[in-house]
């Protein structure tokens, strides 16, 4: 929760994706609730929370001055009116201390506080239609949800469970035998006496949740775990259309989508839940160092590194929204391994690590995997996943969800100490003695793990820094007020970064994007609006020839074209890779990406390297 005590307190406030500001002062100047606070109140509760400050005055800037709110009891009596008034809000979810007067300089303002909703209670919508009514926070913005958005909250709401449902039409015909065969075979060697072992196969089924009878409707058949866990993929997709499920293996600690390895949904196996486990796990912890350890008088082959892995595999097949349209991801790289599901976690990320908590979306899938040994139903798989990676002294992990392009949620394990070993002699030389010397140690983790995660939150530096909120908030506008950081968006959605550590990733990404969209495009259409008529590309053509009509010239010669170039205009790595005749792969790597190190070259979007307009502009260039 965000606190106002003072005048510059409120001179520091900004609207963001957690915090919304309005004068309030009503036709009389005395105080009203604005009507506009139900689709704040609503875009707030179903996104992460927020703050509403009313009696806050917007200067021309951006920037907000006390206004006060006179009359603060007409004011605060039309709150609680409208939170229990379903012509508004269909549901009040705030405490009294959750709405404050706060007095400053003796002029009162109003602090609402709306914690994030939980899943029983989403949608919060405005009105007395969810479909019409439930808007969610982006930005400053509150965006009214199209209908598919809503009726998917709508489900997770009303089911405990998302894959208990009796498919109809569905079959033992659509699982795959070998499958099947392997997972009774596993659980067998468990529970070598269990009764369930001698059942026929539809009875071994129904035992552990893979088929049902749906009392109402008297129909028997497959659940939507069974057919997951065991399915054919021809089945499957037909149910769950956007099923998708993807390993790779990556050679490089890069974004770049390139892998030596993948196991991905091509037909050459079953492509369901237990098959994609069994295959994936054994890729995970493949050259794992097993550090010997006796169990009795046996070698214990198994570590809390291998136990972390099963863990997170495991949580990524059992809590994935299978509706949503983004994919099962697993990626193992030299300096990571990365789990993402679609669909954003049921149980805050602060609740979820601590354990304890349990709110699987795939109940059944979570029985049927703990049943062979895999993963745990008490929320304690999160927990094991931390110990696991704080044994072996490795940076916390990084969890974190997201609402674009798709629901997600991503785990990332890196296995690099906190401090990497000469950390803080690459910070040093690349910031330069002086400056690195007049930091703060705080300052310098600050920037090294930066450098390291490439992009950091306020949240995730709490996880990793023994400092108070308030002294890490004024340490990093330090950081950016001396361009040692850069930051984007505002409120809880800010993140931080060095430019240089976000270089590799903007170049993946503009490269891929340009490999994709715009490998038929004509230099013409991509040199920042030059034309031929108006001679600018001829002008261009012409300063880089001494590059373009040779496979061979001075590395000097080729940075002096490219800084006479992106001196006339900002251009894009495709359009500068058709003026000097270059592979994109040479002009990324041996020259914009050094060149905007050294400053020779600076990016015409600094803060938003992924734009669909980035360019490059020579550093003492004016843009046009």
């Amino acid at each position: 929760m965000i606190e106002i005590r003072s005048q510059a307190d409120i001179a520091d406030l900004r609207e963001s994706v957690d915090v919304e500001c309005k004068l309030a002062q009503g036709r009389d100047g005395n105080g009203h609730c604005p009507t506009s606070i139900w689709s704040t109140y609503s875009a707030f509760a179903n996104t992460d929370g927020g703050e509403i400050f009313l009696g806050l005055e917007e200067a021309k800037d951006g920037s907000y001055k006390l206004a006060g709110i006179i009359n603060t009891d007409k004011v605060l009596d039309e709150i609680w009116t409208g939170l229990n008034n379903p012509d508004h809000a269909n549901a009040n979810i705030l405490r009294p201390q959750d709405v404050q007067v706060i007095t400053i300089d003796g002029v009162n303002l109003i602090h609402i506080h709306v914690p994030r909703a939980n899943r029983r209670q989403r949608p919060i919508y405005v009105g007395r239609n969810p479909l019409a009514g439930t808007y969610r926070r982006f930005n400053s913005a509150d965006v009214k949800q199209p209908e598919q958005i809503v009726r998917r909250i709508l489900a997770e709401q009303l089911d405990d469970s998302r894959d208990g449902g009796v498919l109809q039409h569905y079959g033992i015909d659509d699982l795959d035998e070998q499958t099947l065969a392997n997972y009774r075979q596993r659980y067998a060697n468990l529970q070598p006496d269990h009764p369930w072992n001698k059942l026929e196969t539809e009875g071994f089924l129904r035992n552990i949740g893979a088929m049902r009878r749906d009392r109402e409707t008297g129909h028997a058949g497959l659940t939507t775990a069974g057919l997951l866990m065991f399915g054919k993929l021809y089945a499957i997709k037909e149910a769950l259309p956007y099923y998708m499920l993807d390993y790779q293996e990556r050679p490089d600690a890069k974004t770049e989508p390139r892998w030596i390895d993948r196991v991905t949904l091509d037909g050459s196996w079953p492509g369901n839940l237990f098959d994609f486990y069994q295959r994936v796990i054994r890729k995970l912890t493949a050259d794992l160092k097993i550090p010997f350890a006796l169990k009795g008088d046996a070698r214990q082959e198994d570590t809390h590194l291998h136990t972390a892995l099963r863990e997170a595999l495991v949580n990524t097949l059992v809590h994935a929204d299978f509706s949503g349209r983004a994919s099962v991801l697993v990626v193992r790289r030299p300096d990571m391994f990365g789990f993402r599901n679609p669909g954003k976690m049921r149980v805050p990320i602060e609740i979820a690590t601590k354990g304890g908590e349990s709110d699987c979306r795939n109940r059944l899938l979570q029985d049927m995997f703990r049943y062979v040994g895999l993963g745990e139903n008490a929320g304690s798989g999160l927990p094991k996943i931390f110990d696991g990676w704080a044994s072996q002294h490795w940076r916390k992990p990084l969890l974190r969800e997201l609402d674009e392009p798709n629901e997600q949620t991503i785990l990332e394990l890196h296995t690099i100490s906190l401090i990497p070993e000469g950390a803080f002699e690459a910070l040093r030389e690349n910031i330069g003695e002086d400056i690195f010397s007049s930091l703060s140690d705080t300052e310098r983790l600050i920037l090294i793990t930066a450098q390291v995660e490439h992009t950091v939150s306020h949240r995730r530096l709490m996880e990793i820094l023994d400092i108070h909120p308030h002294d890490l908030t004024s340490q990093l506008s330090r950081l950016v007020e001396k361009n040692l950081l850069f930051q984007e968006g505002s409120g809880r959605g800010t993140i931080y970064f060095l430019l240089e550590a976000r270089l590799e990733d903007a170049f993946n990404e503009l490269n891929a994007k340009t490999t994709q969209g715009e490998s038929s495009r004509g230099l013409e259409n991509r040199s920042g609006g030059l034309s031929e008529s108006s001679g600018g590309l001829q002008a261009l053509q012409k300063i880089a020839a001494p590059v373009a009509s040779t496979k061979r010239c001075p590395k000097q010669l080729v940075e002096e074209t490219i800084i006479k170039l992106c001196s006339v205009t900002p251009l894009s790595l495709p359009t500068l890779t058709d003026l000097l005749n270059r592979s994109q792969e040479v002009v990324r790597k041996d020259y914009l990406q050094p060149m905007i190190k050294d400053r020779r070259l600076k990016y015409r979007y600094p803060t938003r390297l992924n734009h669909p307009d980035q360019a490059y502009i020579a550093n003492d260039a004016i843009e046009h």
